[in-house]
């Protein structure tokens, strides 16, 4: 069975999930999509987003299927570049223009690099992984708070890289490490305001990043994007007086 660490704190009001509006970036496949299939269960409304349009209007139709009582759940499929601030901007106008208040904001999207020891790693492809895993997250969350109220929550994928260190993924573990700062930072200035922060920490998990991060890499000893994903609504169904801070999730037989 997969260990999983937390750390009690404040917890999302109410322990009923269906009705709620999440937004999760890079829901367009893998550990996102995952997340947004096991809140669309829970009868979740969704906003989706991703870069690959295509890939966004197929999870689109399939989360429409996946509402608990076999009616059509919402679901807002939108591209958006994390990295842009035009992008992220536009995305928040449509947000708006629902005129309901953004219950869960999931921070999924993130991209990995191929192994370069630093001395070989080119300054784009730097630029790239730390504007995509960490100014994008500032650029969503940013925006998000605007419309979230006391009693939401921001849950933050980072990866085990954010407390350990990988050679040849200098961009990765550098970029994961500052958005475990930045999440740290933002869950005690929003304790006060009733808005919790998670930082997901999940170990090997068997998505498409393992192509570019390490091609020959045992996937079949990896954890499956949904066992996060359950993790991840678990964590949202906690009591009022609990919560889990940190979660770290580990496949049962070591990879890395």
């Amino acid at each position: 069975m997969p260990r999983r660490k937390s750390s009690s704190g404040r917890a999302l009001r109410g322990a009923a999930l269906s009705g709620r509006l999440a937004l999760v970036t890079g829901a367009n496949r893998g550990i996102g999509l995952a997340i947004a299939c096991a809140l669309a269960r829970q009868g979740c409304n969704l906003i989706i987003t991703g870069r690959d349009e295509r890939a966004l209007a197929k999870a689109r139709a399939e989360l429409q299927k996946l509402h608990p009582r076999k009616s059509n759940v919402d679901v807002l499929a939108q591209s958006c570049d994390v990295r842009s601030p035009d992008s992220v901007d536009y995305l928040f106008t449509l947000v708006r223009g629902l005129h309901k208040p953004l219950d869960i904001l999931i921070n999924n999207a993130g991209i990995g690099h191929p192994n370069r020891i630093v001395a070989e790693l080119p300054y784009p492809t730097w630029m790239e992984v730390i504007d995509t895993n960490l100014n994008g997250l500032f650029l969503m969350t940013q925006a998000a708070l605007a419309v979230m109220k006391r009693g939401s929550t921001i849950v933050n994928n980072l990866s085990i890289s954010a407390e350990r260190v990988f050679t040849g993924c200098a961009a990765y573990n550098a970029s994961k490490h500052g958005a475990l700062g930045f999440t740290d930072t933002l869950r005690e200035e929003l304790r006060p305001k009733g808005i919790r922060v998670i930082a997901l920490m999940p170990g090997a998990t068997n998505t498409e990043i393992w192509n570019t991060l390490w091609p020959k890499a045992p996937r079949s000893k990896m954890m499956s994007p949904e066992t996060v994903a359950q993790t991840v609504v678990d964590a949202l169904l906690l009591p009022e007086n609990t919560t889990a801070e940190k979660i770290v999730v580990m496949p049962s037989v070591g990879i890395l």
